[in-house]
């Protein structure tokens, strides 16, 4: 285990730290290799099939970050990630990042290998794996695809609030939330990289918060949430704010970067755009409402017999204290 999270970091530092296309590439592959076997360590068949999933989807974005790379290199002979000028090699990189980030049309393989791994494994998938393609995106932005970066990241948000209702499964839920929040990152990347990673970096805070809550809970379905309140009441009222958050409801973290990204929409006069994806993340709204709903407000109809925890000595419990406190008040540092 340690090997492969040495790899992660490694992979990862590689591709945020180099300035040539191979090197980059290299990174992301690195990554790759090391979390297929944290992906199918539970030897389920499922496990097994999201590992395979994953890595069929990856490597393919792989070669199309390679193949984009060349095509530049061939017809202008430069190799830096900030001087990508040829428009296919633009068009092919575009949709190979968005099938490593799992954007929609490229967006199918995500909910499964979150559903097939465990919950840290799926708070790696959503968050740290996310990092590099994420980098790339932020260097080469110059020399991105507008019209088709805004349009997939209008169907992102409409495709992952809609596909999200119906779900029971609380990762497939919170994939179908990772690629809403997705389609707010990829709508400002060519207008202003820096609200991006902003975005990018408090979305892992509040993933990282509700994958971490859910694990000390060990809840995996809707119907398991709605008796976890018995466990440890604290950590459930918390959990609540902390999804509120993920939904971007105002005195709450996560209408921070909604907030600056309409703001610059406007500026951008992509008005429409910016009220498209407003009224989009409502139906993300609705989902994050239904886990808040079962985790605090609704009693099973049957008794339950669990003991109340009081006092669980985790070493992650100051974590999960700290993560969510910042998860739920840091709005009022929006104007540094």
């Amino acid at each position: 285990k340690l090997v492969f999270i040495i790899s992660l970091m490694l992979g990862t530092t590689i591709t945020i730290s180099s300035n040539h296309w191979v090197m980059a590439w290299a990174g992301l592959e690195i990554n790759t290799l090391a979390i297929l076997p944290l992906i199918s360590k539970s030897h389920h068949p499922r496990a097994i099939e999201a590992a395979t999933k994953y890595f069929l989807v990856q490597a393919t974005a792989s070669a199309l970050v390679l193949f984009s790379s060349m095509t530049n290199a061939w017809h202008t002979g430069q190799w830096d990630i900030t001087q990508l000028t040829h428009p296919v090699s633009c068009l092919i990189l575009t949709a190979a990042i968005s099938m490593k980030l799992g954007l929609v049309p490229f967006h199918f393989w995500f909910p499964e290998v979150l559903q097939g791994s465990s919950l840290m494994t799926g708070l790696l998938l959503s968050t740290a794996m996310k990092f590099p393609p994420m980098v790339l995106l932020f260097m080469s932005s110059q020399s991105l695809n507008h019209a088709l970066l805004v349009t997939m990241a209008i169907m992102s948000t409409a495709l992952g609030g809609w596909m999200g209702l119906n779900q029971t499964q609380i990762r497939k839920i919170m994939a179908f939330s990772s690629i809403s929040h997705l389609g707010w990152m990829a709508i400002i990347i060519v207008y202003n990289p820096k609200l991006t990673l902003l975005n990018f970096y408090l979305y892992t805070l509040i993933t990282a918060t509700v994958f971490l809550t859910l694990n000390s809970m060990k809840v995996l379905k809707l119907s398991t949430l709605m008796t976890a309140w018995t466990k440890i009441p604290s950590l459930s009222s918390m959990f609540l704010l902390t999804l509120l958050s993920l939904a971007g409801l105002p005195p709450l973290t996560g209408f921070l970067p909604k907030w600056l990204i309409i703001q610059e929409l406007t500026k951008q006069d992509m008005a429409p755009a910016a009220t498209a994806i407003s009224l989009l993340s409502l139906l993300g709204l609705f989902f994050y409402l239904r886990l808040s709903y079962c985790a605090t407000i609704t009693l099973p109809p049957h008794t339950t017999n669990h003991m109340k925890l009081w006092h669980i000595n985790k070493p992650t419990n100051i974590l999960i204290a700290v993560m969510t406190t910042l998860s739920i008040t840091l709005l009022p540092v929006s104007p540094m």
